[in-house]
């Protein structure tokens, strides 16, 4: 075997299928749809999970629980990460977190939990703390701040004269 023969026939692009451009083409005539049926007629759609009339793979599954698409999505710091991470004294928010990557990705709600112990005075700023987590900080001569949370949507005036 040679190596200039490994790649021999391999292209990085696939040439796109021209249809309906006559016999010699090779996609003439049918255009590669056959004669008749479902497939070869003009405007065929099928919904993505048909199976041919056997009952669908997403309805023999069963379903369980509920996925609340409204929920906030919450970023969660641990109080031993803070302890590895930071200095005394230094000012903890969601954009220190983010730039020593513990809080990455989007998120709603920031929220510490009291894992791991903590020894230095830390200034940390988070929309929710875990009871234990705020005692913990306090403990070590640190401040908690509650951040505020996304403001509710307040209808105008209009939409409350129509909808009373």
């Amino acid at each position: 075997m040679n190596l200039n023969d490994v790649h021999r026939g391999i292209k990085k692009y696939k040439k796109r299928k021209r249809l309906g451009r006559g016999i010699g083409s090779g996609h003439g005539k049918t255009c590669g749809r056959g004669h008749k049926g479902q497939r070869s007629r003009a405007g065929y759609s099928v919904h993505p999970t048909f199976e041919g009339g056997q009952m669908p793979l997403v309805r023999r599954i069963p379903k369980r629980g509920f996925n609340n698409r409204w929920a906030l999505k919450v970023a969660i710091v641990n109080l031993a990460d803070l302890e590895k991470r930071f200095d005394a004294g230094e000012e903890v928010n969601p954009e220190t977190l983010r730039a020593k990557n513990l809080a990455k990705g989007r998120y709603d709600v920031l929220k510490v939990l009291a894992e791991g112990e903590l020894t230095k005075g830390l200034k940390v700023a988070a929309h929710r703390f875990s009871r234990q987590a705020a005692e913990k900080i306090e403990k070590a001569g640190g401040e908690v701040r509650v951040l505020p949370g996304k403001a509710p949507v307040v209808k105008n005036k209009m939409q409350q004269k129509i909808r009373p």
